[in-house]
């Protein structure tokens, strides 16, 4: 069945091949964490077309995650509220399955428990990257889901400097030192932005997912839409390419973005590429639109 899948949505060729922070990619087109939080499915869906599939956001402990309902369709919007709360089975079981991996480029998202005060979250970053370390390509530090308590407090100046200057200590320590990436949420300001390039910058991360999804409501019609969470899909499209465009403008480019937000066609990846990013990952259209959109994107990206 796989083969099938494979020969129906992916597209090789030698010109859509990135090599980036040292990893070299078949093809520009990820799938963001969140949708296989636990490495359960990432073998079948690379049969997709994805070039690379970020598994998480894992915890170092097992947790259940909000109370349900806790997942909202807005059709009308062609988006999504979550409020997940980041629900896994925790890091170990995680590894357990990604030891059978036959060469997919996994990227490990990696966040702290509900119950972790923020001024001890520092411990849960490290031992997740330390348990993770032989079996991820790269790294991505989640500060930004809407759905733990006082976590984006981590996005902060000063606590998210000391966080990332730990991990950087940890991975130099190692024979070969993993990428690690920063995700951000879409509703920090300018000011914000540029004190996440300065940080980037600073503890020579490298590079930065943009973005996570967004506690804004502006412009939405459907009956879901006062729920609390975060909103991925069509409504997030124009301002996570900004926060491209404003990354990739105000640091000359100084380390690589993996653009993620509201991608629901081919021109819409495209638009992200060209505002900066060197990668493009889905969620919210892989649900609307379908494998066909990994298709689509990638031969865009050929005839562009």
């Amino acid at each position: 069945m796989g083969g099938w899948f494979r020969k129906c949505y992916q597209v090789k060729d030698g010109r859509l091949e990135q090599e980036l922070f040292g990893i070299r990619f078949p093809n520009p087109v990820g799938l963001a964490a969140g949708f296989d939080k636990d490495a359960k499915l990432y073998r079948e869906l690379s049969n997709f077309g994805f070039g690379f599939i970020e598994i998480g956001t894992v915890t170092p402990k097992p947790q259940i995650g909000n109370p349900k309902r806790r997942l909202f369709r807005l059709k009308k919007d062609n988006a999504i509220i979550n409020r997940m709360g980041f629900n896994n089975e925790g890091v170990a079981a995680a590894v357990r399955r990604l030891e059978e991996n036959p060469g997919v480029i996994i990227g490990g998202n990696i966040g702290k428990n509900k119950v972790t005060p923020n001024d001890e979250a520092v411990n849960d970053y490290l031992l997740c990257f330390d348990v993770l370390f032989e079996h991820v390509d790269y790294f991505v530090v989640n500060v930004s889901s809407p759905n733990t308590p006082n976590l984006r407090e981590l996005q902060e100046k000063e606590p998210l400097t000391r966080l990332l200057n730990q991990l950087q200590f940890e991975n130099a320590k190692r024979d070969h030192p993993k990428p690690i990436l920063l995700k951000i949420a879409p509703d920090l300001s300018n000011d914000q932005l540029l004190d996440i390039i300065e940080i980037i910058i600073e503890t020579q991360l490298d590079g930065v997912i943009a973005t996570n999804t967004t506690i804004s409501r502006e412009g939405l019609d459907s009956n879901n839409k006062e729920e609390a969470g975060g909103l991925s899909g069509k409504p997030l499209n124009k301002r996570s390419t900004e926060v491209i465009r404003f990354l990739s403008e105000n640091s000359n480019k100084a380390f690589p973005i993996i653009g993620v937000g509201g991608i629901h066609s081919a021109q819409d990846a495209l638009n992200k590429l060209e505002a900066g990013a060197s990668l493009v990952q889905l969620y919210t259209g892989f649900i609307y639109e379908g494998p066909a959109l990994i298709k689509s994107i990638n031969k865009a990206i050929l005839n562009a």
